[in-house]
């Protein structure tokens, strides 16, 4: 009969960004121990909170299943002599196996017959494997930081001060350091510190509730979500969505409750970009905006608790945030004493990387490439694009930025305009740091995104230069965000650009920095674009037309997407199995193809001749259709020599014996084959 399984592990306050990633780890760890028990189950679920986490798993046998294990042994040949006799190596196996040398069967394998031992595993009591399998699992859950307390040889993201471990609701017995398995839970820290009973885990639930606990996060998340929009229109105005932060206080609480409170409309003279940081990255507080999305002086925060007087906990809260408002109104008028231009001198003292030269240095390199961006893309902008390229980090040196560094281009957008820069100058400064993150928002401006490419070229080239190369999950300089940001840029805007010519151009400025030969590190760069664009094209298109699009070349971004999209939607027509059977049976016969003009001379059926007469025809749209970049017109002009190709199949016997026929009709299949060359390895297609 199933049963159901239910652990939670008691705790001090977690981090709120440990937890999302914790719950999915120690879902997978247990899932995978439940795997190698042979335990299946029905259902699962992890929670947590700042104090707590938990797991339920519902529909685990109350037995291990039994199960006949088969383990390899030495060769054949090894394990027995010429006369059957078994060698010490047999005798050994079957030792190490609990098994009698003379049960030892023979198998055969891909790598020859091998002996083998068979032994019936009867399976174990659920109950009792549980003992070893939960404090292993606790045990393995990995955190960004983890630690020890007191003398005990144990690790966890914060002590441990309970677990509560039920199989069918009974205490499966095992210790964690200092802490043994029971059945008893607490409540809320503040609204309800006491323990409870737990019987399974519907009542688990029941009496989170009771105790002043949300233990569901998802539940918890919806309603924070409720109470802030409630909280907003009450104070007159809308939340502005924020579900980052959202996320983040779902985390930092057990039972949510939200109130609003106020700031002096004064700090509205502050651009609202610092003002929401301030609130968010600071106070973890939302921002309240009007019905034309105008910044209030308004703000919500979310608390761990209800409290019989909510405008003491609002007071409290507007003091922290006046001071904290105050500090941003400071750094802004300070930082308007000082034009933005003569920020730029100060960039010679600051290192943007010690083997890459100062932040002065890498903006000089990539505003020269900015330059040859717009003179190739759109030459009346390049004095703006200058400008923007030469202003845009001196906002770093600002006491703003210094203080709050999620604002950098937003400030010095701000500063540009108060100053009297061009606006256009001053929304390229902001955009070129654009996009800040997957699916975000990309430069709107030709000169924004010439500044954009044109810094994260440089970044990307010479991180790659100096042996700053990306591994695993470490890129401290976020180069694979950067190559998304670039390919993404290109694309919005369908710029018709060279990758490997711009890679060149911004190798040419890194030379006197590069400790790596410049062809090396072309080639490196050039690979490590190819990768992040088939990552980005296989989200939206059938992994193998990106595969056959890409292996002709993808220098062109724009030109490669295009006829990526034309085999995706040639892949759709009904009679694609068909055609694709015909034209693989075209490559597989060319291969490489022949290299011999095809001469009408040596045709010998009537079906080479209206092959030969399709095809010319044929070619000469479909390059006309390439040469204008029509893709899905090149791929159907293409389709209509199925008809005449398996004709000629089933007529005509390709390998003939004479030579001259033989390399006339290769040659013949050899121009269909070519004639996808320009749009993709068909080869490639499934």
């Amino acid at each position: 009969m199933a049963k159901e399984l239910f652990l939670e592990i008691g705790t001090e306050e977690i981090p709120a960004g440990f937890l999302p990633r914790a719950m999915a780890d120690m879902e997978a760890l247990i899932r995978k121990e439940l795997e190698t028990a042979r335990l299946d189950f029905v259902e699962m679920k992890t929670l947590a909170t700042p104090r707590r986490m938990a797991l339920f798993v519902g529909g685990i046998p109350a037995v291990q299943p039994d199960a006949e294990i088969t383990a390899l042994g030495p060769a054949k040949n090894i394990a027995f002599g010429p006369d059957g006799a078994p060698s010490k190596a047999a005798e050994g196996f079957a030792r190490g196996q609990g098994v009698d040398v003379s049960s030892l069967t023979v198998v055969t394998t891909d790598k020859g017959e091998y002996v083998a031992a068979v032994r019936k595993e009867t399976g174990r009591p659920t109950h009792e494997l549980l003992g070893e399998i939960l404090p292993r699992l606790i045990g393995n859950i990995p955190f960004k930081k983890s630690m020890r307390w007191g003398d005990f040889d144990v690790r966890f993201a914060r002590p441990i001060h309970w677990i509560v471990a039920l199989f069918d609701g009974v205490v499966v017995p095992f210790s964690f350091g200092p802490i043994e398995s029971g059945t008893v839970s607490r409540g809320h820290r503040f609204m309800a510190n006491t323990t409870f009973p737990v019987k399974d885990f519907a009542h688990y639930l029941e009496e989170c509730e009771r105790h002043f606990v949300i233990p569901d996060p998802e539940v918890r998340k919806e309603i924070i979500r409720r109470e802030i929009h409630r909280v907003a229109k009450a104070a007159g105005g809308h939340l502005l969505p924020d579900e980052g932060l959202l996320d983040e206080v779902t985390f930092l609480c057990e039972y949510p409750s939200a109130v609003h409170g106020t700031f002096s409309p004064d700090f509205l003279k502050v651009p609202k970009e610092v003002l929401i940081t301030s609130m968010r990255s600071h106070q973890r507080y939302f921002s309240v905006v009007d019905g034309d999305g105008k910044l209030l002086s308004v703000f919500i925060t979310v608390n761990n608790t209800l409290t019989e007087d909510p405008t003491v906990v609002v007071k409290g809260n507007e003091r922290v945030l006046r001071a904290r408002l105050s500090d941003a109104r400071f750094f802004f008028e300070e930082d308007l004493k000082v034009s933005l231009a003569s920020r730029v001198e100060a960039l010679k003292a600051v290192v943007y990387q010690q083997k890459l030269g100062t932040s002065y240095e890498k903006m000089e390199r990539f505003r020269a490439l900015a330059e040859e961006l717009a003179d190739l893309l759109n030459p009346g902008v390049k004095a703006k694009t200058s400008r923007a390229a030469y202003l845009c980090k001196a906002d770093l040196v600002s006491g703003m930025v210094g203080e709050f560094p999620e604002v950098q281009g937003i400030m010095g957008r701000e500063y540009a305009l108060a100053q009297g820069e061009d606006p256009e100058v001053a929304l390229a400064i902001s955009e070129h740091y654009l996009p800040t993150q997957a699916g975000g928002d990309l430069p709107t401006s030709d000169i924004g995104a010439f500044v954009s490419m044109a810094d994260k070229l440089d970044t990307i080239c010479g991180c790659f230069g100096v042996g700053l190369i990306p591994s695993g999950s470490a890129d401290p300089y976020a180069l694979r965000r950067s190559a998304l940001g670039v390919i993404n840029i290109i694309l919005d805007r369908e710029y018709r650009l060279s990758l490997s010519d711009l890679l060149d151009r911004a190798l040419s400025r890194l030379a006197p920095k590069l400790t790596r030969p410049a062809a090396e590190v072309k080639s490196d760069v050039l690979e490590f674009f190819r990768g992040r664009f088939v990552n980005l094209l296989a989200d939206r298109y059938p992994t193998d037309a990106v595969d056959a699009a890409v292996s002709i070349g993808c220098d062109d971004l724009v030109d490669a997407v295009a006829r990526i999209g034309a085999l995706a939607a040639f892949k759709s027509r009904p009679d694609f199995a068909e055609l694709a059977v015909t034209f693989k049976r075209v490559g597989n016969i060319v291969k490489e193809g022949v290299e011999a003009k095809i001469d009408p001379a040596h045709f010998q059926d009537p079906a080479e001749k209206d092959l030969a007469a399709n095809v010319a025809n044929v070619t000469i749209a479909v390059k006309a259709a390439i040469g204008v970049k029509d893709y899905v017109t090149a791929l159907t002009e293409i389709a209509t020599l199925r008809a005449p190709v398996d004709t000629f199949f089933d007529k005509v016997m390709v390998m003939a014996d004479d030579e001259a026929v033989r390399t006339n009709r290769l040659a013949l299949l050899t121009s269909i084959a070519r004639l996808f060359a320009g749009v993709a390895d068909f080869g490639r297609i499934s």
